[in-house]
C-alpha cells in the first residue's frame, strides 16, 4: 500500500518437537471437544446448549489464562473507571465508582498445561486449542472440584454471560475457534481477546499519518501466530492511517513461565546450572545469550540470580534464573533487533503483549531507562534507536473499555451488585493412570507439551484457589502488585454458595 508499509521483525522459527506423541488406542477416534460438548452427552466435558441462560444480566462475566497473568487484565477491569455509571457515556476523568464495580467474575488459569507459549515450539499446535476450547468448557459449564483430591466434580458454578481471553497466546490461536464452537452452539456470547486491544492502544500514541516503530514483547507462542502483525494491519487500514508503521516483536523467551515459577525456566533454590533448564542460554537456537555484548544485559549477578559455572568474566552453561534478569535478556534482544534494522524509526510504543508482563511494568521502564543511558567507549548504543518517549502500552485498558461497551450496548450491566468472584486454577489430575509428575508435583516437560490432542481427557482438575495449590511466591506477587484483586480472591473466592 503506497505510503504505508508494516515491517515485521524477530520471528519464532519453530523447532522440532522431541517429546514423545500420546495416540489414541487402536481403532479410537479422536475426539472433537467442541462435539463433546455439545452432542455427547457421556462426555465430562459436555455442556445442555439448549438450555444455556440467555441474556441474563445477573450471571457472572468469564475470563481466563494460562496462567496467573491473566489477573492483571482482570485487575484492569476491577479498577477501571472510564465512563459515567449513570449515563454510560465516556469520561475521561472517571466519576469516582468503579464502572464494574456490581458485576461478578469467574476467572480461570490453566496453570497445569501453561506456559501456552511454548506450544507452537514443540510443534503441538492442536492440543494448545484443544486446552482453550476446554477452557471455554469450563467457563461455560457448571462442573468444579472441591480440591485436587476430590474424587468427582460438583455441579454448582454458574455459567457466563461474556468472556475475556485474557491471553494474548490463547487470543492468537484460540479466538476464531472459541467463536466457531459458540456459533455451534447457538450461544450469542462476546468473546474479547486482548491482541486487537493492545493494537488500539498503541495507535493511540500516533497520528494518522505519522511514522514511527512499535514493538511487541510476547510469548514465542504469540509472535508465531503473527497475531499482532495482522491486527495492526486490518486496524491501520480501517482507521486510516497512512504513516510508515514499522512492527517488530520480541519471542518473550521463559519470561512468562518465570513469572508463574515453572521449573524448567525458575528455580529460586538453585545454585548451579540446571539440566531441566529450558531458557535462553549461550548457543540456543531460538533464545541466546550473545557471550560477546554480555555486559549490555546488565544481568545481576548476585543471590544465584545467573547460574553458570567458571567465573562471572567466563561463564559457562548460562543460565537466567531471575524475573528481573529475563527482562534484561529480552529488551537487549529487542533492541539489538532494531541496531541490525536498516534505517529504522525510532521504538515509540511497546506493547506488553503477554499478560504476566504488566506485573513488571515498573522494571520494564526502569530497564529501558538503563539502556538509553547505556555506553560503550563512550558512544551510546541503543539510545539512537529509541524515541525520547516510549510508551507502554498495557492491553487490559483497552479490553475493559471494549467489555464495557459491550455490556451497555446488549444491556447486559447487573442492575445490582453480584458479590462473590470465583477464581479457579487448574492441577494435574492424579487419577490419570497415565499422568507423568515432576518432583514438585507438575506435568512434566515431556508429558505436557507431548501429548496429542484428541484423547478425550480430563488430564487436569479445576480447584479453586487456595494457599494449597499456589506457590507462595505467586501469592506474594499478586498481594504486592494487584491487591484490589488479591483481596478479591481471598475474600470472596467462596464457590458454591
Amino acid at each position: 500500500m503506497i505510503g504505508k508499509r508494516i515491517f515485521c521483525a524477530g520471528l519464532l522459527l519453530l523447532a522440532g518437537c522431541s517429546s514423545l506423541r500420546r495416540s489414541p488406542g487402536p481403532g479410537a477416534a479422536p475426539v472433537d471437544i467442541c462435539d463433546a460438548m455439545l452432542s455427547q452427552p457421556g462426555s465430562p466435558f459436555y455442556i445442555n446448549a439448549a438450555a444455556y441462560p440467555r441474556s441474563d444480566r445477573t450471571l457472572p462475566i468469564g475470563m481466563f489464562d494460562s496462567g496467573t497473568g491473566g489477573l492483571t487484565v482482570l485487575d484492569a477491569v476491577v479498577r477501571f473507571d472510564g465512563f459515567d455509571n449513570s449515563s454510560h457515556a465516556p469520561d475521561p476523568d472517571g466519576d469516582g465508582h468503579a464502572d464494574f464495580s456490581r458485576e461478578k467474575f469467574i476467572y480461570l488459569g490453566d496453570q497445569a498445561n501453561m506456559p501456552y507459549g511454548d506450544y507452537a515450539q514443540e510443534n503441538n499446535l492442536p492440543l494448545l486449542r484443544e486446552h482453550i476450547l476446554k477452557d471455554l468448557q469450563f467457563l461455560l459449564g457448571r462442573k468444579y472440584y472441591r480440591n485436587p483430591q476430590a474424587a468427582a466434580p460438583e455441579g454448582v458454578k454458574e455459567p457466563v454471560k461474556a468472556i475475556v481471553i485474557a491471553c494474548n497466546t490463547a487470543t492468537a490461536y484460540g479466538k476464531k475457534e472459541i467463536e466457531a464452537c459458540l456459533s455451534r452452539a447457538g450461544l450469542d456470547l462476546k468473546v474479547i481477546g486482548v491482541i486487537d486491544a493492545g493494537v488500539r492502544g498503541a495507535l493511540e500514541h500516533f497520528d494518522r499519518g505519522e511514522a514511527g516503530t512499535i514493538a511487541v514483547m510476547a510469548t514465542p507462542g504469540t509472535v508465531s501466530a503473527q497475531g499482532y502483525p495482522h491486527a495492526l494491519t486490518e486496524q491501520m487500514a480501517g482507521l486510516g492511517f497512512s504513516g510508515e508503521i514499522t512492527l517488530f516483536q520480541q519471542p518473550g523467551h521463559g519470561l512468562a513461565g518465570a513469572v508463574d515459577g515453572e521449573i524448567a525456566y525458575i528455580d529460586p533454590a538453585a545454585a548451579v546450572p540446571r539440566p531441566e533448564y529450558r531458557g535462553p542460554a549461550c548457543g540456543h537456537p531460538h533464545a541466546a545469550i550473545d557471550s560477546t555484548i554480555l555486559p549490555r544485559y546488565g544481568f545481576d549477578w548476585e543471590a544465584n540470580h545467573m547460574l553458570y559455572n567458571g567465573s562471572r568474566d567466563r561463564p559457562g552453561s548460562l543460565q537466567i534464573n531471575s524475573i528481573e534478569n529475563y527482562i534484561s535478556y529480552n529488551l537487549v534482544s529487542l533492541l539489538e533487533q532494531l541496531r541490525r534494522a536498516q534505517a529504522p524509526h525510532p521504538l515509540r510504543v511497546l506493547i506488553l503483549g503477554c499478560t504476566h508482563y504488566p506485573f513488571y511494568l515498573d522494571r520494564f521502564r526502569a530497564e529501558l531507562d538503563r539502556l538509553r543511558g547505556y555506553r560503550e567507549n563512550g558512544e551510546y548504543i541503543y539510545q539512537p534507536f529509541m524515541a525520547d518517549t516510549i510508551h507502554l502500552v498495557d492491553p487490559a485498558i483497552n479490553t475493559a473499555r471494549e467489555l464495557y461497551d459491550h455490556l451497555r450496548r446488549q444491556g447486559l450491566f447487573a442492575e445490582r451488585d453480584l458479590a462473590g468472584s470465583e477464581f479457579f486454577i487448574s492441577v494435574p489430575n492424579r487419577s490419570r493412570p497415565e499422568a507423568e509428575l515432576d518432583a514438585a508435583g507438575n506435568f512434566t516437560w515431556a508429558y505436557k507439551y507431548g501429548r496429542r490432542a484428541g484423547m478425550g481427557q480430563e488430564y487436569v482438575k479445576y480447584v479453586p484457589f487456595s494457599r494449597e495449590v499456589l506457590p507462595a511466591e505467586s501469592i506474594q506477587r499478586l498481594e504486592r502488585t494487584i491487591p484490589r484483586t488479591s483481596r478479591l480472591i481471598w475474600k470472596e473466592n467462596l464457590p458454591g454458595k
